[in-house]
């Protein structure tokens, strides 16, 4: 059995932070059924451009694989007593609603511990479920914007820049996920299930982590680096290449000195630049050799060396150039699906595991796709709209 299969996830669910949580779930096993509202098309991811057909799109497709669907209006009667069939066979109701919105549609625990004693009710909006802020709708920008984590990204002198991926969203599905288990696990072992109030907010707080603790406890104001490096730790950070660029990362002092020996520059072996400490104080001479020195082989050249060596070091590679690396091959991290509409749509893995990694998966199911079949575990007549 593949680890969570004796998990049902009920996922009134949609674009991108709530999908991305429950796929790492079904990735694992859970059946997760995604409850889309056949009033408004379904899943808006559905409809994200480019590269989208009629009710499907790649947006889509990288968010809901392994899922079953059932096209269901909470509003309507009929619909919502197959809804409550449902919740009776459930572990988790999950919704990546506005914060207000759940209990608007009766999907809290409140709502549901008459059905189901058990269920946890999670929630992951954009501010919370509580106080005024559970009516803002939130999205991974403005979330990146209100938790600092702009104000800190960028070049020193450009403008607030967000992160080149949905890293909010990412992270709130994560938390979800996390928190969907914890609470499964507690409400198996003590017969009652719970609420679970997630914020994409929360999450983006959280995630200031030693810099916030910084900033509470010693004042610190964090300010933008140049070539992304690092606030404490010298050197730490991207370096130009002669065609490219590389980072190199010396968060030890033995890294420093295979450095120091790969370049061959004496003057780097300088008291002044001795320990963290100093090389801190005195940066503003270390880091033009350092410059002057990367520039005289290629990224590739810099690469080899260091890794040979033992220091810390990438290539500052495109995502093509990512996606190309012998190691996604190796650590089985692409793998095919057959679709019906595009025949076989090419994934990227979700990185838990649990053993070997899992080789058997669906693509994102179409909308309704999977009515006839749930009505029929739940002993429904397959051709009527409810109970």
């Amino acid at each position: 059995m593949k680890p969570l299969e004796d998990i049902r996830i009920i996922a009134v669910e949609q674009y991108g932070a709530g999908p991305w949580g429950s796929m790492h779930l079904a990735d694992l096993g859970a059946d997760v059924i995604k409850i889309e509202d056949p009033n408004t098309g379904g899943d808006i991811g559905r409809y994200v451009p480019p590269y989208r057909e009629g009710e499907d799109s790649l947006f889509y497709e990288s968010f809901n694989r392994n899922k079953r669907s059932i096209a269901l209006s909470l509003k309507d009667d009929e619909d919502r007593a197959v809804f409550d069939r449902l919740v009776a066979t459930a572990d988790v109701v999950y919704s990546n609603l506005r914060g207000d919105v759940p209990a608007k549609l009766g999907i809290t625990y409140d709502d549901l511990s008459s059905i189901n004693p058990q269920i946890v009710c999670c929630t992951l909006s954009g501010y919370g479920s509580q106080g005024a802020a559970a009516r803002r709708p939130g999205y991974d920008y403005m979330l990146q914007a209100a938790a600092g984590w702009m104000d800190i990204t960028g070049e020193p002198d450009g403008p607030p820049t967000k992160s080149g991926l949905s890293l909010v969203d990412f992270s709130g599905g994560l938390v979800a996920a996390i928190s969907m288990l914890a609470a499964v696990h507690a409400a198996r072992r003590d017969g009652v299930g719970t609420d679970c109030d997630l914020s994409l907010f929360d999450t983006a707080v959280s995630m200031l982590s030693y810099v916030g603790n910084w900033h509470l406890n010693e004042g610190f104001e964090p300010r933008r680096t140049p070539k992304s490096s690092h606030p404490s730790l010298v050197p730490f950070q991207a370096f130009e290449a002669a065609d490219g660029w590389l980072t190199v990362g010396c968060a030890k002092e033995k890294f420093y000195r295979r450095l120091v020996d790969v370049i061959g520059d004496e003057r780097l072996n300088a008291e002044e630049f001795s320990d963290f400490e100093r090389r801190i104080a005195n940066k503003d001479r270390l880091l033009p050799l350092l410059d002057e020195a990367f520039l005289q082989r290629s990224a590739e050249e810099w690469v080899s060396l260091l890794e040979s060596a033992g220091v810390p070091v990438a290539k500052v590679k495109s995502v093509a150039e990512a996606l190309d690396d012998p190691l996604v091959e190796e650590r089985g991290l692409v793998f095919d699906t057959d679709h019906g509409r595009w025949g076989t749509i090419r994934n990227i893995a979700t990185a838990p595991r649990v053993g070997a990694r899992l080789d058997s998966h669906r693509a994102a199911p179409q909308i309704d796709e999977h009515r006839a079949e749930l009505l029929a575990e739940l002993g429904l007549n397959t051709t009527s709209k409810g109970a």
